[in-house]
């Protein structure tokens, strides 16, 4: 290693080029070479653009240089190029192209998209030919031809587009040819931070942190203030509620086949039915509820849409069951038939922050369901229940978009309909002598006359139906407008209210005809359930029976500070 001092430390050359020079990239012979450089770009030679600042970047002539000379300067005989200003500068953009020794480039880079490039990927493609300096370019200033800019340190400064530590793309041009520009950027009202002050380019920190305005993006797409403009509402997805109604269709026929349970025919649609139409449902509540905490008027739902119609369907099933012959009877703590799953809901709800802070939130929350069957939990509160489906609405905390659409292949359609007939024929196969209580997801083991081992067995092959059930309805729903999207957004009305002609029908004994005992019954029911379920999902259902079932209750809730 030579003793000479590199040309930065020289008496009279430029100090201010050291930040943007590597040391070990030049030979000896450079660093001597480096004490008969200009001490000031005053002194350049003819042909030779001005340095105005020590960061200098990417230029076309230092593209073309190196080409012809190589990276460090010198030439393919062993000819060393002139040592003036440009040359300097020459070398001080080679090594800033060198990538550094972790292997990335010496500058991040922008990430690549259609519409723009960075910058040194336009420097390269645009990069003129090896050329001796003209000796009729003027000395200083910007170069003659308008076409190629000259980058000015203090003009992107003052626009904002780079700071002192960032390097600014330089166009110099050193030939008497011409240089065809870079891919120039077109000024834009509503991208004003993509449009680069006079004769400079962008820097590579500058792709990076360009952003659009909003405002000045409104303004340019409406020709409005954007205070002026109204929100766009947010379009509802219609597969959720078609998966929602044709749930909504499965609980009602649940409940009216109950009166013909000595059939085995329907025994067993009921059993394939309970398998998985509530855990069903509570998935696609914990998947709507993942932004639950996020939104105050999601909060005020909890009272509004839950609580209120609690206790006024309370107070009308015990009205309903004193008008059918029945004793009145009104416990708010324990819920009336139906009934529970609001309870449930709004505990599950209140407890979605515990679940979204776990890491395994849903291993946890099967332990739990299985721990349950130990003890016997009482039904107040619906807190059976509340453990008993706890797993599924986790499991919906956790889903995602892209898990509904991995469900959207063929062959998990395929899977689906085995899976789905398969189902129905064990539910034939143990309707006969299979008890119906494990269905109901809150028996405990001793409840249920097994052994633990036996009951944590049944429970773990009842989840595993359930999810396996559940994934192959949610595969073979469509995920298209249908004639029944418009009836998925109104199930709450469906739910609270079937009930009521359902408990009639049952008193009536409507419900209980010989002929009903049987295959046909049970696709009687099911025809007319259906169609009980669409008379309750319309609008104008929901017009009469809004009031109490959705009030607004605005006066309850404090107003949010301003």
């Amino acid at each position: 290693m030579s003793d000479t001092p590199p040309f930065w430390q020289v008496p009279g050359a430029r100090r201010d080029a050291a930040p943007g020079m590597r040391p070990a990239d030049l030979t000896d012979d450079q660093r001597a070479a480096g004490a008969a450089w200009p001490p000031s770009p005053d002194v350049a030679g003819p042909g030779e653009a001005t340095m105005e600042h020590p960061a200098v970047g990417h230029a076309a002539a230092g593209s073309a240089t190196r080409r012809a000379h190589g990276p460090y300067g010198i030439g393919r005989d062993g000819e060393r190029p002139q040592d003036t200003a440009a040359e300097w500068r020459r070398r001080i953009d080679a090594v800033a192209d060198r990538p550094s020794d972790d292997g990335f480039s010496f500058w991040k880079q922008p990430e690549r998209t259609s519409h723009s490039a960075p910058p040194h990927a336009a420097r390269s493609s645009h990069a003129a030919p090896s050329a001796p300096a003209s000796p009729q370019a003027p000395a200083q200033g910007a170069p003659s031809d308008p076409a190629l800019p000259s980058a000015s340190f203090g003009a992107a400064s003052a626009a904002g587009q780079a700071s002192s530590a960032e390097p600014v793309v330089s166009a110099v041009r050193t030939s008497s040819s011409p240089v065809p520009p870079a891919s120039p950027i077109q000024e834009s009202p509503t991208y004003p931070s993509l449009t680069p002050p006079p004769g400079a380019k962008r820097t590579a920190a500058a792709w990076e942190t360009a952003q659009p305005d909003p405002a000045q993006e409104s303004k340019a797409g409406t020709g409005t203030d954007p205070k002026d403009t109204p929100p766009r509402p947010k379009r509802r997805d219609p597969y959720l509620d078609n998966v929602k109604f044709v749930l909504i269709s499965l609980v009602v026929t649940g409940h009216s086949l109950v009166p013909t349970l000595a059939a085995d025919s329907a025994r067993a649609a009921y059993i394939f039915i309970y398998t998985f139409h509530m855990p069903a449902f509570v998935l696609i509540s914990g998947y709507l509820s993942r932004n639950f905490w996020r939104s105050t008027a999601k909060i005020n739902k909890l009272v509004d849409t839950l609580l209120i119609p609690y206790v006024v369907v309370e107070v009308g099933y015990a009205l309903l069951r004193v008008a059918t012959g029945q004793k009145w009877s009104l416990t708010i703590t324990d819920p009336a038939w139906l009934n529970w799953y609001l309870v449930a809901l709004v505990l599950w709800r209140i407890s979605t922050p515990v679940w979204t802070r776990m890491r395994y939130p849903f291993l946890i929350a099967v332990l739990l369901y299985l721990m349950a069957g130990f003890s016997q939990i009482s039904g107040d509160f619906s807190i059976d229940r509340f453990f008993g489906l706890l797993p599924f609405y986790v499991l919906g905390l956790l889903l995602k978009p892209e898990h509904f659409e991995y469900l959207n292949r063929l062959w998990v359609k395929v899977v689906a309909v085995f899976t789905l007939a398969g189902a129905a024929v064990v539910a034939i196969v143990i309707a006969p002598g299979m008890s119906l209580k494990p269905f109901y997801y809150k028996n405990s083991y001793l409840k249920m006359n097994l052994e633990w081992y036996e009951g944590i067995g049944l429970r773990l092959a009842l989840l595993a139906a359930a999810l396996a059930m559940t994934a192959s309805l949610l595969a073979l729903i469509p995920r298209r407008e249908t004639w029944f999207s418009d009836l998925g957004t109104r199930t709450l009305y469906a739910y609270l209210l079937h009930g009521v002609p359902v408990m009639i029908a049952k008193s009536q004994g409507w419900l209980s005809f010989p002929w009903m005992y049987g295959p046909l019954g049970v696709l009687s029911i099911t025809s007319i359930c259906f169609a009980l379920t669409i008379l309750l999902c319309l609008p104008e259902t929901r017009a009469v029976f809004k009031w109490a079932l959705e009030p607004r209750l605005t006066w309850l809730y404090r107003q949010p500070s301003r």
